[in-house]
């Protein structure tokens, strides 16, 4: 029996963090005087006079500054455009720049009401005859409509994000030959630098030209350059500025790349040239290439992310970074961002019943969503104490006009059992009000904006964001296990990336990922139940051990460190480890200890002193190696295993707040209800009580705690939030049993159509519900809008109309509004199509209707089949999903409407 009662809790939007700085170091200070200094008033005015003094002369310092040399303070600071990170943000694309102040006010409003927290500003190409209108890239006419944008932007809430150019990657027509990407070259028996002659992808008007070398320090700053005299001068500034993923093509190469090999590895590589151009596999053309990924990795950090990140924050801005697709170690290269990003590109196949997935996305060319491969930005986030983890979310999810509210919900769910807590949605073009549907649209994107068909029941999907990351952002991670990233494996083996490079991409993990013993543990960990994530070479000199031999990071502790079976273990690494193991963290190595070094400098002696290391982390009482099932030895290191999560394939994600509560968000994308008894983690202190919030309904439940247990049944398509609380609920607790009584509604179905367009269709009779599509017909074929269902039906006598109720809509196309006998009983937009059935709504003759919201595919049909002349933008203009030119003529009409079976489910 599961005992719940059931409360409403309201969901307010988090304050705006604008102009709380200044007050968070006084309340910061202020609390340390009170904590821990003086306590008599005399010895608190010695503290506090000189620090008002201080502060006063400070701000007036910095203020004359700011307008002395024009770069921005800490004080003009407070103008930044932060938002709302609670809520979800989207991606704005500028096309061509051609906007205006008006459209833009209209959009910015438009986007608050529907519940987003900000705008990520990508100035892209244009739209065919509004060339007159084009604003070139931090031109003056541009720059005054991005500061009205900002500005606009902070009256309405809402947060501003800036790409750091146009389109992507970097690059532009500051960027000369000698400061444009390069790949190596043979000339004269020497390796050289060469042009990849790669120009910016999707450039806005002023934003043309080569793209920068990411690997050279000082071509970075140069580029960086052209915002120093435009962008970083303003007084209303963007929140963050923007590096999308790693997409330079070919480049593999810098000018300095021999010296500064020489300089990191202790040799020559024209030495060993004939290793390096070697691809049998050998062992000193293995090495040579490990040292020449490593190197490339260790410049792409040094000369593109560590500059970029200090100029950012030396204007005052955050940064949000798109490591991904990179040659470099991803983990260190997200650790240096503000915001680490992630992305979602394509659709993750769950078995949930009644997910559609489109039959046209090509797999074996773009991949499919793996959370292992999310989990590297909220890793690096976890270690470094950052607070948001962000993704760029629903590219190409399905083709265009296709994208429905039910199938975004689960991508989202699983980016939040990752580590993710920021949505951006990928996202909505700039349209101008007096252009006709659809308006402009971006080549690959989920239109969420106001021509698309979802736009009416966005904050459906915002709200449900909101409330999931009001949790996630407000909580810690409480994972146990870190797995170190053996990066020097991946770099043993030959790579398959276009430039001969190893690109850590998150589109087909199974080329880089999945291929190492490394993928295939985390991907066992996250089968079994457990909380893991990844550290670095780099990020284990960041941890300290803690009492009880816990591994501290920044963002949390963890219990125990796991070497998957690795073959190349640096010397510094295994120093590293040892230092640990000696300070009392527990160390688990699968399988047996690496017993080679990476890279082809002194590799006998180095190899020698790896060995003498791992046989004194041997000796050490705390470190385990073992070839033995993991769950044992992790079992042993006192690590949880969620055995609720194994038996029932929930995807999952444990995190801690500061009172030493825990949340579970809980998320079933498997094709079965899932019911199972979860057993809580009892460390530290025994759970006394659980509530069940539901985020799509805003409800939430107390559940009774037996024996540490609570029961939890979930159906496809369902998530929840359990928090454990170590406080008792003192409310009398309820039963709520699954339904024992089913009633199928059948009588006769009248649909008319009360909005839409291009045709408003005629009204149907049916004895059942279903498709408002009828076949031949094209008024109904082209139709997107609403269809409202109307049915009179009697609940038969005996049937227990007065207890609580369900009702099931079944399968619904795409969106319904409910209303039973005048009462609203609410929307219903993501699998599975339920809402309650308040107690005393139900009659013995009831009225139902149902008003069915579709797709615009049928719609986007009909433009096409009449040949209306709507795709009128430059450079990749409109491609569907297999990046073909558009064309909806081809389409057969999508099913629309109602398709049922609409069934009463009565409870006890």
């Amino acid at each position: 029996m599961l005992l719940v009662q059931r409360t409403t809790t309201a969901t307010h939007p988090n304050p705006s963090s604008e102009g709380l700085g200044w007050v968070a170091v006084a309340v910061g200070f202020l609390g340390e005087i009170f904590l821990n200094g003086p306590t008599t008033q005399l010895e608190l005015n010695k503290i506090l006079l000189p620090m008002r003094r201080f502060l006063v002369l400070a701000l007036g310092f910095s203020l004359v500054w700011g307008l002395v040399t024009g770069q921005p303070t800490r004080a003009n600071n407070l103008n930044t455009a932060r938002g709302n990170p609670v809520r979800p943000w989207t991606y704005w694309w500028w096309m061509g720049s051609a906007v205006n102040n008006a459209d833009l006010t209209r959009q910015l409003e438009g986007f608050a009401k529907a519940g987003i927290g900000g705008v990520h500003v990508i100035p892209i190409y244009g739209v065919k005859g509004y060339e007159n209108q084009f604003l070139p890239f931090l031109g003056e006419k541009w720059l005054a409509a991005f500061r009205h944008t900002v500005r606009e932007a902070k009256r309405l809430g809402l947060g501003v994000d800036l790409t750091t150019g146009t389109g992507w990657p970097f690059g532009g027509p500051n960027v000369s030959p000698d400061e444009a990407a390069k790949k190596w070259a043979i000339q004269d028996g020497k390796l050289t630098a060469i042009l990849t002659r790669q120009r910016v992808k999707r450039a806005a008007p002023g934003g043309e030209g080569l793209v920068v070398d990411y690997f050279n320090k000082r071509a970075v700053q140069r580029y960086l350059g052209r915002f120093d005299s435009t962008l970083a001068r303003m007084a209303d500034q963007p929140r963050a500025v923007y590096n999308d993923s790693y997409e330079v093509y070919g480049a593999n190469w810098t000018t300095n790349f021999l010296q500064e090999f020489q300089k990191r590895r202790g040799y020559d590589l024209n030495d060993r040239l004939a290793d390096f151009l070697d691809s049998t596999g050998t062992e000193a053309q293995v090495r040579v290439m490990q040292d020449y990924h490593e190197t490339l990795s260790d410049l792409l950090r040094d000369g593109f992310t560590q500059t970029w990140t200090a100029w950012a924050r030396g204007h005052g801005y955050q940064t949000r970074h798109q490591a991904h697709g990179s040659p470099g170690n991803l983990l260190d290269l997200y650790a240096l961002a503000d915001i680490p990003e992630t992305e979602s590109f394509g659709s993750s196949r769950f078995p949930i019943p009644g997910l559609r997935v489109d039959e046209n996305y090509e797999v074996d060319r773009f991949g499919t969503p793996n959370a292992l491969a999310m989990k590297f930005a909220s890793s690096a986030a976890h270690l470094t104490g950052k607070k948001l983890v962000s993704s760029e979310t629903g590219t190409w999810l399905a083709d265009h006009f296709k994208v429905s509210l039910s199938q975004l919900k689960p991508q989202i769910d699983e980016l939040f059992t990752a580590g993710i807590n920021h949505i951006f949605f990928h996202g909505i073009a700039y349209s101008p009000a007096a252009e006709k549907w659809p308006g402009w649209l971006f080549y690959a994107s989920t239109n969420y904006g106001s021509s698309s068909h979802v736009w009416k029941h966005l904050p459906l999907l915002t709200g449900y964001i909101e409330r999931c990351q009001s949790r996630l952002q407000a909580s810690q991670p409480d994972n146990d296990v870190l797995v170190y990233f053996p990066i020097h494996d991946l770099w043993a083996k030959p790579a398959k990336s276009g430039g001969g490079i190893h690109a850590l991409e998150v589109h087909h993990v199974e080329r880089w990922l999945m291929a190492l013993p490394f993928g295939r543990l985390c991907e066992r960990l996250k089968r079994g139940g457990y909380g893991f994530d990844y550290v670095s070479d780099r990020q284990l000199d960041s941890l300290r051990v803690g009492p009880n031999g816990t591994i501290q990071a920044r963002g949390g502790g963890y219990r125990v460190i796991v070497v998957p079976e690795t073959i190349y273990l640096p010397e510094a690494t295994a120093r590293r480890l040892l230092q640990l193991a000696k300070q009392g963290a527990r160390i688990v190595f699968l399988e047996k200890m690496p017993k080679q070094v990476p890279g082809a400098f002194n590799p006998v002696a180095r190899a020698a002193e790896l060995q003498r290391i791992t046989e004194e982390l041997k000796r050490q009482e705390t470190v385990t190696i073992t070839a033995e099932p993991l769950e044992g030895a992790l079992f042993r290191n006192g690590v949880w295993q969620e055995r609720w999560a194994v038996n029932t394939g929930l995807s999952f994600i444990r995190k801690k707040t500061a009172d030493g509560n825990l949340h579970y968000f809980i998320t079933n994308l498997t094709n079965k209800i899932q019911t199972d008894s979860l057993h809580l983690k009892p460390f530290e202190r025994r759970y006394q009580s659980v509530l069940r919030y539901d985020p799509v309904t805003d409800q939430t439940d107390s559940l009774m705690v037996r024996n540490e247990h609570v029961p939890l049944s979930l159906a496809p398509g369902e998530s929840v939030f359990l928090t454990a609380r170590t406080t008792p609920i003192s409310a009398e607790a309820k039963p709520s049993l699954p339904p024992t009584d089913v009633l199928t509604l059948r009588g006769t179905w009248r649909l008319d159509f009360p909005e839409g367009a291009p045709y408003r269709p005629a009204p149907q009779t049916r004895s059942e519900p279903g498709s408002w599509v009828l076949p031949g017909d094209t008024t109904t074929g082209w139709f997107s809008g609403t269809g409202r269902y109307s049915l009179l039906f009697s609940v038969p006598a005996g049937f227990p109309t007065t207890r609580n109720a369900i009702l099931d809509l079944g399968d619904v196309r795409e969106v319904a509004e409910v209303r039973l006998n005048g009462q609203s009983l609410g929307t219903a937009w993501c699998l599975p199509f339920r809402l309650a059935v308040p107690p005393g709504v139900l009659r013995g003759e009831n009225t139902l209707e149902i008003s069915v919201t579709n797709l615009s595919a049928n719609r986007a049909r009909f433009l096409d089949q009449k040949g209306v002349s709507w795709k009128k933008f430059y450079d990749i203009n409109l491609v569907d999903i297999r990046y073909r030119p558009f064309d909806a003529t081809r389409w057969e009409p999508v099913p629309s409407g109602l398709l049922g079976p609409v069934r009463l489910l009565m409870t006890p």
